[in-house]
């Protein structure tokens, strides 16, 4: 497992002046329950895709202040001594569960538990949320992209349109969202995902001909390699890819204009040169719109970039982080919750299962307060244990636990009805409903 920089200050100063001040009032070692959830779904969205929880994790195993972090919040009065010396010695000691990755969540689904004292906790919220927001979006989007694709693999390559970290973090959450493979080395070298990668125009134009250009490329990566073949005219790029590589061209790559009709016609092109086995993919700011256009032209993949980053619209799973429980003076835990009413939350400790029907098709999300719901014999439970007692479990962290949310991501879907895959606005696909312990 590669080990992540040190991440103790990615956090919002407000962190640690709550906890200082707790410190201060002898709050801070009471117990706690924090849970992350999604009060709502982007606008339009049926559901979305739990990422970035390994992540997490893996941050969390080194989640240290070392000294030169103590001495910059020392140097400029941050926090005090007593709250310095708390954060030199800072271990978490909790526990922390949630939905797995790639699982479909739901409005106020309990997607991440941490149970710990309110300082360990507290100081976690910022990480906790950067992490789950953007690749839970990424995740979600690349869901909703790989569903228009039908089977179709889809290539994820957008790392030239976002920050360089943040390029290796969509490149492993497109690859739970179903993505087949990435452009984006380091995310192949942390999380041992399927790299691909060609030329660009830019190779083409270095040479003198189109042809020079092919002939190197098939020279340096084989006939099996794909070409770009609209740097000048489609039709005498794809001749001249073609006779350069004959029919053992892997496959030709259109990067603009109307790609259903110039797939339609490309394909005819290449029958009829005696190319019938060149694939045909298709790049130029794709998102699940385009390629659900797509779906009744002869192409064999995408290549998606810029939607894919950005989260296709939605660049934020909009995720908070709330205490809905906390120990009183006497020991015992009582539920909490933020009352506005338009940012309402539900306190108290969630556990969740997903009701499914004798067809093992979903029916609702059921979110229990303060209980574990009742099972009826085939509703399959959704909250799994990350950590316990400070040590991260093992599974859910490196390739392993890429490879296993892209597995878990394709079982949550399939088991939702139908609907899941409309592009269209719509209300989420199945309902979240409560169960509360008779009184």
């Amino acid at each position: 497992m590669v080990t992540p920089p040190n991440s103790a200050l990615f956090t919002d100063q407000y962190e640690l002046t709550m906890l200082q001040a707790s410190l201060h009032s002898g709050a801070a070692h009471r117990r706690c329950v924090f849970e992350a959830f999604a009060r709502r779904l982007p606008a339009g969205r049926r559901y979305g895709v739990v990422a970035g929880t390994g992540r997490l994790l893996e941050e969390l195993a080194g989640f240290r202040f070392d000294d030169a972090q103590l001495a910059f919040l020392g140097d400029h009065r941050i926090v005090d001594d007593t709250t310095l010396a708390w954060l030199a010695g800072f271990r978490f000691s909790g526990s922390i569960s949630g939905y797995a990755e790639g699982e479909a969540y739901f409005p106020n689904s309990p997607i991440l538990t941490v149970e710990s004292t309110f300082a360990e906790a507290c100081i976690l919220e910022t990480l906790i949320l950067s992490i789950l927001n953007h690749d839970s979006a990424i995740a979600s989007a690349a869901s909703r992209m790989t569903g228009a694709a039908a089977g179709r693999p889809c290539i994820e390559m957008g790392s030239r349109r976002t920050h360089e970290e943040s390029a290796v973090a969509a490149a492993r959450a497109a690859i739970i969202g179903g993505f087949a493979s990435t452009s984006n080395l380091e995310a192949g070298r942390r999380y041992g995902v399927p790299t691909v990668g060609t030329a660009a125009h830019s190779f083409t134009l270095l040479h003198d001909s189109e042809r020079e250009a092919f002939e190197a490329q098939v020279a340096a990566l084989g006939r099996s390699t794909s070409l770009l073949v609209d740097t000048y005219d489609v039709e005498q790029g794809v001749r001249t890819a073609v006779e350069v590589a004959g029919p053992e061209l892997g496959a030709v790559r259109l990067d603009s204009g109307d790609l259903v009709a110039q797939a339609r016609w490309v394909r005819e092109l290449l029958d009829d040169l005696g190319n019938d086995t060149t694939k045909i993919v298709v790049t130029s700011d794709l998102d699940e719109f385009a390629i659900g256009l797509l779906a009744s032209a002869p192409v064999d993949s995408y290549g998606v970039g810029t939607s894919l980053v950005t989260g296709s619209g939605a660049p934020t799973a909009g995720m908070v982080y709330k205490l809905v429980s906390r120990q009183d003076d006497g020991g015992t835990f009582v539920a909490v919750a933020k009352a506005a009413k338009n940012k309402a939350s539900v306190g108290g400790h969630k556990h969740a299962l997903r009701r499914l029907d004798e067809h093992g098709t979903a029916q609702a999300e059921i979110v229990g307060i303060g209980i574990t719901p009742a099972s009826d014999g085939n509703d399959r439970p959704l909250v799994q244990q990350f950590v316990k007692d400070g040590v991260v479990l093992p599974g859910w962290t490196g390739p392993e636990a890429v490879a296993r949310a892209a597995e878990r991501h394709a079982q949550s879907i399939a088991e939702l009805p139908g609907a899941v895959r409309r592009l269209q606005r719509g209300e989420p696909v199945i309902p979240t409903e409560y169960e509360e312990a008779a009184s």
